[in-house]
């Protein structure tokens, strides 16, 4: 039986089950799959496969079951079910699957509450059905031996639960109890002096380092404006939103507006930062979520984290114990090093954690959720392959956002969110994440994918890594092609990928791309029209370069620049030493690279608009001008397709002319960024139309990282729908750059078996 069925309660539920029918036999765990020998009645036994196959334990996901005969001596008669010591052999071409992290579930919460109970306030207390997984496993099969656990000898009453077959903790391998278990520490303080040491600190408005599942995370009081200031100050974080941790949902209510598809999202075993619309006056400091009226909200993950709740009674920051844009830390030596300067104190434990797993981000979308950050309880759970991967391969991902996958026959294990891809920091922080995985999976890879862009570092390690073959994939067919697999489409659709930057087949940077394609192949149908950015990287950072880019640059098709007087109000406010060098170096082309880009256009609207002139953090103009937007309803703006050597290409001139008219008129900035999200959803209608109309398919699959801003996802769908066409957006898979991993893996899977 495979699938994930260790580490899950599942021996325990083929054991009373089993009893239950009086089937006679054994269970065991091996490699990463679960094999059982069983003697008893016909009836019995057809019943056995219907419940492991229909009423598996919670955590569980069976997704295959082979019976096959005894070939040798059955068990006796009347000998009864028993759980044996598990093997570690593999079954061939059939990858191991790791459990995912699961939060505190309901029944260790009531004896973490419970004052009667042996592990009332203990802040590690676990079961089948919660508690670490993936951040202990050192190797499979999953027994306590094989985890961080091991080091922690059971006391009796431990050791007879893990050994009662009817007890809720039978073999839950991290179980434990203040008597044998880890244990926190601050300072020279443990247990419970530990905790009331950080509950304090926090109170006063000290930022404090604790010891999380997956790494180290940074905490203090979220309504205290002086600890989140210094917390930004000292961890280099100007400006991107914190995620807020809260007690229960009754507090998450009064913080923000929650949907029935949000609450279903919060309350899941993952617990993921779940993005919601943030009411006013909340307490909240502001700068929890600045330029943004959306705010990162989760429910607590771990024991630890409801008694830091409960004894503070407030909401709480919480966020990744780094410094920005390096991976989190998970060694406590090297921890305590990295957050001296940023944390006034460090409530540690003694659990090694195994795995660097970063929380989970998502947004709903109406009844959609999109994953914006796919990590701790999620990952690495397999996602299906609409084509079977021929030979083991690892996709190496992109820059941004960073994540791996492994592939072999029907699934790919997509690996935790990474981070960008930026220094050697982050890359040895993915190369540990492989060898982990690679290691548990069995997946030894044979060929690897890859980006296309060379400087990326994920492209040049998938070039130094020994295999016998590569194969590069463009970054938005990738995009499209994740949405397609994670939606089991194998056949032609139209892509559509907007996002920032990506590498072309034609060697230059796309990024606003309809496609039509399958999972092996594409052609490019339209685009957005070219538009300089200036500085090259130093355009993403500052999108008033971008604005410039687009108003001095923009690629000639026809439509007339903006009047110097009608772009002044813009022009006005910028140092004019950098209008002269910006116009300069977009004349003589230096430093120029030309971009077709949806995000960069996000941002130069943005930039005209008064929304912000730089960017601390990748998207941060774009997400300023959805916050802007609001719920305004506004017509679209001018608006103009042009067909370019075959390609239709949206040319943008008209719509920031419209824009800078209207600003001039004084229009308010609400509407007018609503007017232009309108505007982007009303061309893609036009684009996608004009493909239609010349025998394209009638599926869309839309990605790309402009698609989580909701607004432009739901105008961009209603749009296509109304034109009745199928629209999918992928929910499991990100659907930013933390997708492409898995679209590299769909696309080689099904060239590969196209040859």
């Amino acid at each position: 039986m495979s699938g994930r069925v260790q580490g899950v309660g599942f021996r325990p539920f083929v054991h009373r089950v089993a009893t239950r029918l009086g089937i006679d036999g054994w269970v065991l765990n091996t490699g990463g799959h679960v094999e059982l020998s069983v003697a008893g009645s016909p009836q019995a036994l057809t019943a056995l496969v219907d419940t492991l196959r229909n009423d598996a334990p919670p955590l569980a996901q069976v997704r295959r079951i082979s019976v096959t005969a005894l070939a040798g001596r059955p068990p006796p008669r009347g000998s009864g079910f028993a759980v044996r010591a598990s093997t570690g052999a593999r079954a061939p071409s059939v990858p191991r699957e790791i459990p995912p992290d699961a939060a505190t579930c309901e029944a260790c919460l009531a004896e973490l509450f419970d004052p009667a109970d042996r592990r009332h306030r203990y802040p590690f207390v676990n079961c089948t059905d919660c508690g670490p997984r993936a951040t202990v496993i050192e190797d499979l099969p999953y027994d306590r031996e094989r985890t961080t656990m091991r080091r922690f000898a059971l006391c009796a009453p431990c050791a007879a639960e893990y050994a009662d077959p009817r007890d809720r903790r039978f073999h839950a391998e991290p179980v434990a109890c203040p008597d044998c278990g880890p244990q926190l520490s601050w300072g020279g303080l443990t247990g419970e002096d530990a905790l009331r040491a950080a509950v304090t600190a926090v109170s006063d408005g000290a930022i404090v380092a604790l010891k999380g599942l997956g790494g180290y995370q940074l905490v203090c009081d979220a309504t205290d404006a002086g600890a989140v200031s210094r917390l930004r100050e000292r961890k280099r974080r100007p400006a991107k939103p914190f995620a807020v941790m809260a007690r229960d949902l009754e507090t998450i209510h009064r913080l923000a507006r929650v949907t029935r598809t949000g609450r279903a999202a919060l309350t899941s075993p993952a617990r993921p930062v779940v993005l919601l619309e943030a009411r006013r006056r909340t307490g909240v400091a502001p700068g929890v979520h600045p330029g943004t009226d959306r705010i990162g909200l989760f429910l607590p993950t771990t024991g630890l984290h409801h008694l830091l709740l409960h004894d503070l009674d407030g909401p709480l920051v919480v966020t990744s114990g780094n410094l920005s844009s390096e991976p989190i830390a998970i060694d406590d030596a090297a921890a305590k090093s990295m957050l001296a300067a940023v944390a006034d104190g460090c409530l540690c434990h003694d659990r090694p954690i195994r795995a660097r797993y970063d929380d989970s981000v998502v947004r709903p979308a109406g009844r959609t959720v999109l994953t914006v950050r796919r990590a701790r309880g999620f990952a690495p759970a397999p996602l299906p392959l609409p084509t079977a991967a021929r030979v083991p391969m690892v996709a190496a991902g992109a820059q941004l956002k960073h994540t791996f996958a492994l592939a072999e026959g029907p699934r790919a294990f997509l690996g935790p969110h990474t981070g960008d891809l930026e220094d050697t920091r982050a890359l040895d922080a993915f190369e540990a994440s492989y060898a982990d995985l690679v290691k548990l999976t069995g997946i030894e890879p044979r060929a690897v994918v890859h980006d296309l862009h060379p400087d990326y570092l994920s492209t040049q390690w998938a070039r130094a890594l020994p295999v016998s073959r590569r194969i590069a994939v463009q970054h938005h067919h990738a995009h499209v092609a994740g949405c397609a697999a994670e939606h089991g489409v194998r056949g032609p659709f139209i892509g559509v990928a907007y996002d920032g930057l990506g590498f072309g087949d034609d060697g230059t940077l796309w990024g606003g791309e309809i496609l039509v394609a399958d999972l092996a192949r594409y052609r490019r149908v339209g685009r957005f029209a070219t538009a300089p950015l200036p500085g090259g990287a130093a355009a993403v950072r500052r999108p008033a370069r971008m604005a410039l880019g687009y108003l001095y640059g923009a690629e000639p098709l026809g439509s007339p620049s903006p009047p110097a007087a009608l772009s002044r109000p813009f022009t006005g406010r910028l140092d004019p030493r950098e209008l002269r060098v910006v116009r300069t170096v977009i004349e003589r082309g230096i430093n120029c690279p030309r971009a077709s880009s949806a995000g960069r256009l996000f941002d130069a609207a943005a930039s005209m608009l008064g929304l912000g002139d730089e960017a601390t953090y990748e998207g941060q103009a774009a997400v300023a001008l959805e916050a802007a937007a609001g719920a305004t309803r506004a017509e679209a703006l001018s608006w103009r397709l042009v067909l370019v050597a075959g390609v239709w290409v949206y040319d943008p001139v008209p719509t920031l002319v419209a824009l800078l008219e209207g600003a001039a008129r004084g229009e308010r900035v609400g509407r007018l960024a609503a007017a232009f999200q309108r505007t982007i959803a009303e061309v893609t209608g036009g684009l996608v139309e004009r493909v239609v109309r010349a025998g394209g398919p009638r599926t869309v699959c839309v990605a790309g990282g402009c698609f989580q801003n909701v607004r432009l996802l739901a105008e961009v769908r209603a749009v296509l729908q109304s034109q009745g066409l199928r629209v999918l957006v992928a929910g499991a898979v990100p659907v930013n750059d933390g997708g492409i991993s898995y679209g590299q893996a769909a696309v080689a899977a099904a060239r590969m078996r196209g040859e």
